[in-house]
């Protein structure tokens, strides 16, 4: 025990003596700043700062020493912020050059204070470890609400088993389902098709919620969207605490177990929010073929920033994986619904009002993305327009009750909506100079390497040091990109008119059969042209003009990164077929199947909601695929035996190691159950996958590799446009439809089959 507190000691002076380094530096940074030098000196001294940075960035665990990074990555940026201030700006006395100069240089200046935003979320982020739950008589009730709109019922079948599979005192766990799709006034409505497709879904899901032992409701009419559906479920519910599920994110088991606990040590704690795991890829992982080895999109918030937020007492609330207080929510009188983002805005009424959150950062949901590039745009459009929304009508940073440091993080979520004004004048700002001789940035080589270079040299090695492991270097530039080019209508909209957005569902698992051209890929065509017209008039430019202008070169330079950037797009935009209906977890799980009256022992190497891959571990039986083999796999868990028939569908390699694909032979709710046994068991399965991708790339691996992309995508969307797509469409037995064997009822599995007002899955994520 002696040595113990010596330790602690010698760590705690250590630590002390460390932070007081801080200051001097802090303090050096502070002259640094303004002192006047010639570019002889800045280049030198840039190059010193990130010499210091570099060698501070050695120790990332050591939070002092990542404050010392910060404060010399700041140097280089305040440098550049005034160099760029005072020296690059056009006369006024010239508007064509002024005009354009001015909107560049503040959409620098956005970024430069996105940067400093940045740097004070993320000084500490912290890593939680759950606490123990406690005794089950001990444990709050709880109340799991699965808002729907018109998903598919297999879709809401796995999440409601899962849900129901949750480790927790049965009675004191109950599972809604809020169907909006199946409201009063839908069922009644006057179009006969959307009346009879209403009342279908409603006996439906009543018929699988009643043999899944879930409450099923549906609100009247569908006021204020998710919100008002959430808030009907508080109406109708008595649980102490309140877990929101999107229809399509299932629950592992463990979920409760790691998220509960926290609510017995802070009475005030209103929120305990987790990361989004998906199965599925995004369009961009999906047509650039990454979504095995590149880290996704959502890790760099869900890894790195709501963990920098939750320092501040500022990660909010995501719409789903999380668990809230119901007395918080009826202190705010439930779910704010004035935005089109209700789940942000909720979290920031609750904070203002005292209350607290915390973000566990471990994956404890498996859901599904928006794989086509319409409803990626649709989905983002939407967050774009509810976060700016927030900005103007709720003005976080005015907002009585919130600490400054929940100011300055709700102020740059919602900032961060304003991307696409910044990226388009990044894109579109050298072609002025190209095409036009507008000197909108006044520098020459020496001036631009001092201060500009370096600042850039700094700016990625700070990507690298915050997000390397959860982001490949340019694939931000490469999301922003995308995004921008569509949702620069969405801001203005909402600029123009707060109130107007309204709540679009967003598209979840929707497959492609054919490879083709999104419809919304005109504008990266037409862009990715006029960049690489520019790219050839300004080789144009340098071969007949006498002296080409050293701005010419910057300027050239510029605008090849943004044609890399464009031709990326462009593989973006061409979308690839889907190839797989359902999405697989690998499970490795040991089972018996019953064949011919015989057990044979067999390893599950993965599982889908439509069927199962299996290894024999000794001799396989004879299997016929033009004759399929129907057979009962039984698992066991805490004792009891769960069985479910199958049928071959497919077989891959030969004798020992051999798999075999087998398909579901009917999907009853029992079914179900057992497939979120097999999926959804074991959480370490999601965070093996999650954490097998999560490594740091280099600059220049990451730039090389992008630099491949953009040729090779350019290449395939240009085939495709051209029509020279030699693939055939997918083709795939369907799955099994949904049974409910208890009241003779069918459900049918796929949405084809449903009325055409009912096509397509959707979900409020």
């Amino acid at each position: 025990m002696t040595r113990c507190r010596d330790a602690n000691g010698v760590l705690q002076m250590h630590m002390t003596c460390v932070k007081w380094l801080a200051i001097p530096a802090g303090m050096i940074g502070l002259f640094l700043l303004w002192l006047p030098l010639s570019l002889q000196a800045q280049l030198i001294l840039s190059f010193a700062v990130l010499g210091v940075m570099f060698l501070a960035m050695t120790r990332p665990e050591n939070t002092t020493l990542r404050l010392v990074t910060f404060i010399f990555a700041g140097i280089l940026a305040m440098r550049y912020a005034f160099w760029r201030t005072t020296e690059t700006l056009p006369s006024i006395y010239e508007p064509l050059n002024f005009i354009p100069g001015l909107i560049l240089y503040l959409a620098e200046m956005y970024c430069l204070a996105m940067l400093a935003i940045s740097f004070f979320m993320l000084a500490d982020p912290l890593k939680r470890k759950a606490p123990e739950l406690g005794d089950a008589a001990d444990l709050p009730t709880v109340d799991v609400f699965i808002p729907s709109y018109n998903e598919e019922p297999e879709l809401l079948a796995g999440t409601l088993a899962a849900a129901k599979s949750l480790h927790y005192p049965k009675d004191k766990l109950t599972v809604y389902l809020l169907d909006d799709g199946g409201t009063e006034a839908k069922r009644n409505h006057r179009d006969p098709r959307v009346s009879i497709a209403a009342i279908r879904r409603h006996e439906q899901l009543k018929a699988l919620c009643a043999s899944l032992g879930v409450v099923y409701h549906a609100r009247k009419q569908n006021d204020h969207a998710k919100a008002g559906n959430l808030n009907e479920g508080l109406k109708v519910s008595h649980g102490e605490l309140v877990v929101v599920f999107d229809a399509d994110h299932a629950p592992v088991r463990e979920f409760l177990r790691e998220t509960v606990g926290y609510f017995a040590k802070d009475k005030k704690l209103f929120l305990v929010q987790t990361p989004h795991y998906f199965l599925n890829p995004d369009p961009l992982e999906k047509n650039l073929q990454t979504f095995a080895r590149m880290p996704s999109e959502n890790e760099m918030f869900y890894s790195i920033l709501q963990r920098g937020l939750d320092k501040w007492n500022a990660s909010f609330f995501c719409g789903s994986a999380a668990v809230l207080r119901r007395s918080a929510l009826s202190a705010a009188n439930g779910f704010s619904g004035q935005s089109i983002t209700e789940d942000c805005e909720t979290a920031l009424a609750l904070h203002s009002k005292g209350w607290h959150s915390l973000y566990v950062d471990k994956p404890l949901i498996a859901g599904l993305q928006p794989e086509t590039f319409v409803s990626f745009i649709g989905q983002r459009a939407r967050w774009c327009q509810g976060m700016l929304q927030i900005l103007i009508l709720n003005r976080p940073f005015l907002a009585k009750g919130l600490t400054l440091s929940q100011r300055i993080c709700y102020a740059g979520i919602n900032l961060f909506w304003l991307f696409p004004l910044s990226r388009l004048a990044f894109v579109f700002s050298p072609l002025l100079y190209i095409f036009f001789s507008l000197e909108i940035y006044q520098a020459n080589i020496l001036e631009f390497a001092s201060y500009a270079v370096t600042y850039l040299i700094g700016s990625f090695a700070m990507q690298s040091y915050l997000y390397g492991r959860v982001r490949w270097p340019w694939v931000s530039e490469l999301y922003e990109y995308v995004q921008s080019v569509l949702l620069f209508g969405s801001i203005v909209s909402v600029v123009r008119n707060p109130r107007k957005p309204t709540f679009n569902v967003t598209a979840k698992g929707q497959t492609l059969d054919r490879s083709m051209l999104s419809p919304l890929a005109r504008p990266y065509f037409i862009i990715f042209f006029v960049l690489l017209a520019a790219a050839l008039y300004s080789g144009y430019r340098f071969l007949t003009e006498p002296v080409a202008t050293e701005l010419l070169t910057i300027v050239a330079g510029w605008n090849l990164i943004n044609l890399g950037l464009a031709g990326a797009a462009l593989g973006v935009v061409a979308e690839r077929r889907e190839l797989r209906r359902n999405q697989r977890l690998p499970v490795k799980r040991h089972a018996l199947m019953k064949v011919d009256g015989k057990l044979k022992n067999i390893i599950i190497q993965d599982a889908s909601s439509g069927g199962i891959s299996v290894e024999f571990v000794e001799q396989a039986p004879a299997i016929d695929l033009d004759t399929p083999l129907e057979a009962t796999i039984q698992l066991r868990r805490a004792g009891q035996i769960i069985a479910f028939d199958v049928i071959s569908r497919s077989s891959r390699g030969e004798g020992e190691g051999a798999v075999y694909g087998f398909a579901y032979k009917e999907r009853t709710p029992e079914t179900f159950m057992a497939i979120a046994e097999l999926m959804f068991s074991d959480q370490a399965v999601l965070q093996e996958r999650l954490s097998r991708r999560q490594i740091r790339r280099s600059f220049f691996w990451g730039t090389s590799r992008f630099a491949l992309w953009s040729i090779r995508e350019t290449l395939r969307a240009l085939r495709y446009s051209a029509g020279l797509i030699r693939e055939g469409a997918v083709s795939s037995a369907a799955d099994a439809p949904i049974t409910v064997k208890d009241n003779n009822a069918q459900i049918p599995g796929r949405a084809a089959e449903l009325p055409p007002v009912l096509t397509g899955a959707q979900a409020y994520g």
